[in-house]
């Protein structure tokens, strides 16, 4: 057998064996108890001095964090650990605030209503709309 047969069988097994793991894997589906469903926080970012209206550009660009609300408890999936945390009634009126210091952060229950969301971070302000 000369190298171009040995290399096109060669070829032609691989391919063969590729088809058939991947039809192997599509035969079992993925079960939704499988699959974690994360909604986070749909967030916005603003400067947290807004006297200065040009602020300087970051180096890099800014990631807005990834939280997810569930009942009182929010999950940090990007670290906020040393930022502070607040929240802000319909009368822009501070009505809680922390340091957030591990992954998870379980607010007060005895708080109800719509509030934003305000975790800052330095000079910028991860804000949204949150209902408790």
């Amino acid at each position: 057998m000369n190298k171009n047969n040995f290399f096109s069988l060669t070829m032609l097994v691989l391919m063969i064996t590729t088809l058939f793991c991947t039809r192997a894997n599509a035969v079992e589906p993925i079960s939704p108890s499988m699959i974690q469903q994360v909604s986070y926080l749909h967030l916005q970012v603003r400067y947290v001095d807004p006297t200065i209206s040009n602020p300087p550009l970051p180096r890099n660009p800014i990631q807005i964090p990834e939280i997810d609300l569930d009942d009182y408890t929010l999950t940090f999936y990007t670290s906020c650990l040393g930022s502070t945390l607040r929240l802000v009634n319909a009368e822009d009126e501070v009505v809680y605030t922390t340091v957030i210091t591990s992954d998870t952060l379980v607010l007060p229950s005895s708080m109800e209503g719509e509030y934003e969301l305000q975790i800052i971070q330095g000079e910028w302000c991860f804000y949204g709309e949150i209902e408790l």
